[in-house]
């Protein structure tokens, strides 16, 4: 499975983004479903308000109701996993929806994400492996 970060659910939905025709060809040959977080879908819909507004978050909505995306819940010692990365990234600094990313991460045992942000490259998983970053 997949992780997928808001950058490319971003970049998906604009047809302007620059990134769109990159993001669509990696999202055509990646094994469906990709996963992600509340954290990360919050800031997918943030960023798409501020730039489209509701046609922009519908394609999102749209990408869970098909399955093709899921949104994974954290368990409580994932959930302060992330309070520990972002403190351990603060001066990067992590956001909260990069830290419930690497944190599924490491509860899932997943190591490849789809974002187009390159801090991932940064990030560290508790064994020393980074992600494999896609595209």
């Amino acid at each position: 499975m997949t992780l997928v970060d808001a950058s490319p659910l971003v970049a998906l939905a604009l047809r302007s983004d620059p990134d769109h025709a990159r993001c669509v060809q990696t999202a055509m040959r990646l094994q469906r479903p990709f996963l992600t977080t509340w954290a990360a879908i919050t800031e997918a819909m943030y960023l798409l308000h501020r730039q489209v507004g509701w046609p922009a978050q519908d394609q999102v909505w749209a990408l869970i109701e098909r399955g093709d995306l899921q949104l994974g819940d954290l368990s409580p010692a994932s959930t302060m996993l992330a309070r520990e990365l972002m403190q351990r990234y603060r001066d990067l600094p992590m956001d909260l929806a990069d830290a419930t990313l690497v944190a599924l991460a490491e509860e899932r045992g997943l190591r490849r994400i789809f974002t187009l942000d390159g801090a991932f490259y940064v990030y560290r998983l508790n064994n020393g492996l980074v992600l494999n970053v896609i595209p």
